[in-house]
């Protein structure tokens, strides 16, 4: 902004100064802007036009020496009143600029030159040496050019060019991706000549981040895009210049490939895809080579992120640490053991997302213990969370999504209708279908339907013992063990409108989510004792200990809670028995220390499934270890015996379960964890 201090006169005199030496870049410019001409006529050109953009341009003059051509004004002399700049190419002084006046003048600046008529000769300087290294490299392009022609004479056509012709006959949108990643490469690669292909491509290459910048509140300028064969051909012609036959067919094999496999991360990225939709790409892209699956690693991650969005969650944090674990492979195997309505968009839901998580972080941690070799995931089939949407759609059941809204005592009092509404109410056939095969798989297992809704297990909610969980013997024929598997699914499914999850959700904020359920089916862990089924122990473990009962237990030593038989008395707080309780950090350390309280509070009973009678049931532990002790499993690691006033572990299978006393304590348990820690 001019100064209000000084004079009109000073102030115009300055702005004339100004439009002088605009005037001399604008004129200087056009002078470069036309290469055709040769070098010493270009410096006769800028020689002309520098006097007058200096302050006293009838005693200027200026001479332009280089290594090939030198220009002067006429009758130029060398005088001590003198300005230059040096002329640098790729970082090579090649010339310089001087420029003069032949007699002495007032000081200014820079003797008697401006600060602004320094700032314009080192620009004329500059442009001059982006002109010089743009003939040299003209220069040095037509004699390669020469040279290549003569060989590509003498060659015949090589197996990039046979590609090329085959993509313009057959997938002109293919031909246009490939063409314009070679561009872009060729550019990277320091090839100016690509600079205008890439411009007809509707990129603008050097100076694009600065335009962003300066124009960012204005929308760009729309480019036309050359037709497709004619860029091709100009493309992979400047490539043949400037590449080698190999360098080129590995540039054609890597981003077909690229493309091959792009079609994945399209389906996964696309809203609109369904699940069925996703499979096929999946199996598509398993089906090839494994070269060809060999992604880039932008790929790769992106892949990763898609399938944990896609199939598990879309909440950060665990897209954080899935993402590392989770790829194609895993996700594909899983896919096989996946249940889901025509059409479907559902994911697996938060149960089963943390259950898979966890084997796949197991599997894949490459400095694990040999504690982590005996864990076994049991066998999982998996119904997605939109089949609750589709079961309540195709039974015309939606009135009971406003269940959430009511009180409290009328949703206790509707929920056992409902859940009749639910058990007498049909699934699609595409449910039917996998469930089929699911018990297939399964043959006569017994079996756990498992809820697993998506807010189970979410970071920073807890529904665990919130739905339901229902055990299956299994047994029968392959109709009857359908009906009953379809059966429970839909008492599950009832389960989200069961008046105890509704209060805890209305308690933390969360009713207005849209809940959807999803299913876990699972095969359960045990064994066969008489009409009996069921482990020789379970449990319910936590991370962090909030039930210290001494002071040399720390929170981080966790919490597990242990039952003989079926993990729900584990889960389920009962008033009419105890679990074991054990600290894992610091297993030595019992809750009950006399020997009195490790009786009384014992566990007396255990939850089984009755083959038989194809029942969940809870039997007395003292009767059936009397009926079926010896073929309890690792019995001696599950009880003590009890010996007048001390308790005793017992020696090998050295039991007498008709007279021994026997007490739940899972001392064997706990003597072997303490010796492994």
């Amino acid at each position: 902004m001019p100064d209000p201090s000084r004079s009109v006169e000073e102030i115009i005199d300055a702005l004339e100064e100004r439009a002088k030496e605009l005037n001399c870049l604008y004129r200087i410019e056009e002078l470069l802007s036309h290469p055709e001409g040769s070098l010493a006529e270009t410096f006769e050109g800028v020689v002309r036009a520098i006097p007058p953009g200096w302050q006293y341009p009838e005693i200027c003059q200026a001479r332009i020496t280089s290594r090939q051509a030198t220009c002067a004004s006429a009758a130029f002399e060398e005088s001590p009143w003198v300005q230059k700049a040096d002329i640098v190419v790729q970082g090579e002084t090649v010339g310089v600029i001087e420029v003069c006046y032949t007699r002495e003048m007032p000081q200014m600046d820079e003797g008697p030159f401006l600060n602004e008529e320094r700032k314009l000769i080192n620009t004329i300087a500059e442009r001059l040496g982006h002109f010089i290294l743009h003939k040299d490299l003209v220069h040095a392009v037509d004699e390669w050019q020469i040279a290549k022609a003569e060989v590509s004479k003498k060659k015949a056509k090589g197996e990039w060019s046979v590609v090329l012709d085959l993509l313009r006959r057959t997938d002109q949108n293919l031909l246009m991706r490939i063409s314009r990643k070679m561009i872009n490469h060729l550019c990277w690669s320091g090839v100016e000549e690509a600079e205008e292909l890439l411009r007809q491509f509707g990129v603008e290459w050097r100076g694009e981040q600065a335009d962003l910048l300066i124009d960012a509140n204005q929308p760009r300028q729309r480019e036309e895009i050359s037709s497709t064969v004619r860029l091709s051909d100009d493309t992979f012609r400047l490539a043949a210049q400037n590449l080698g036959e190999e360098d080129i067919v590995a540039c054609l094999q890597k981003w077909i490939k690229e493309d091959r496999s792009s079609f994945l991360v399209n389906t996964l990225e696309n809203l609109d895809a369904s699940l069925t939709d996703v499979g096929d790409a999946m199996v598509r892209c398993r089906q090839m080579t494994p070269q060809e699956l060999e992604f880039p690693i932008s790929t790769e991650r992106t892949v990763r992120v898609a399938l944990v969005r896609r199939f598990f969650s879309d909440q950060l944090q665990f897209i954080n640490v899935a993402k590392r674990y989770i790829d194609i492979s895993s996700v594909s195997d899983l896919f096989r053991r996946l249940v889901f309505p025509q059409g479907s968009h559902g994911r697996l839901g938060g149960k089963s997302s943390g259950v898979f998580l966890a084997s796949q972080i197991i599997k894949n941690t490459t400095d694990r213990s040999e504690l982590l070799d005996d864990i076994r995931v049991p066998k999982t089939w998996y119904i997605t969370s939109d089949g609750l949407r589709d079961f309540i759609s195709r039974n015309n059941l939606e009135d009971v999504l406003n269940q959430k809204y009511k009180e409290i005592d009328q949703i206790r009092q509707e929920y056992p209708h409902i859940i009749q509404v639910f058990k007498n109410s049909s699934f699609s056939a595409d449910v039917i279908k996998g469930l089929s095969m699911a018990l297939d798989d399964f043959e006569d297992r017994p079996l756990i339907v498992r809820s697993s809704s998506l807010l189970d297990d979410r970071f920073g909610t807890a529904f665990s013992g919130k739905y339901k969980s229902l055990f299956l013997a299994n047994q029968g024929t392959k109709q009857e063990r359908l009906v009953a598997l379809m059966d429970a699914v839909a008492e599950v499914y009832a389960s989200i409108f069961s008046p105890d999850p509704i209060e805890y959700r209305g308690e933390r904020g969360l009713l207005d989510f849209h809940e959807e359920m999803g299913i876990m089916i699972q095969e359960v862990v045990g064994t066969r004792v008489g009409h009996y089924f069921f482990p020789a122990f379970s449990g319910v473990a936590f991370s962090r200990n909030e039930f210290r009962w001494s002071p040399r237990i720390k929170r981080e030593d966790g919490l597990i809670r242990m039952v003989p038989g079926l993990g729900t008395r584990a889960v389920d707080r009962l008033s009419d028995d105890y679990p074991i309780l054990i600290s894992p950090g610091q297993p030595g350390l019992r809750v009950n220390v006399t020997l009195d309280e490790t009786v009384r509070y014992s566990p007396r009973n255990l939850d089984v499934i009755n083959l038989d009678t194809r029942r969940f049931e809870t039997v007395d532990v003292a009767r059936l270890l009397k009926e079926q002790g010896c073929n309890y499993p690792a019995i001696e690691r599950v009880v003590s015996i009890l010996d007048q006033d001390h308790l005793r572990q017992p020696m090998g299978l050295n039991i007498d379960f008709e007279q021994d006393d026997l007490v739940i304590t899972f001392d064997g348990v706990v003597s072997g964890a303490d010796s492994c820690t």
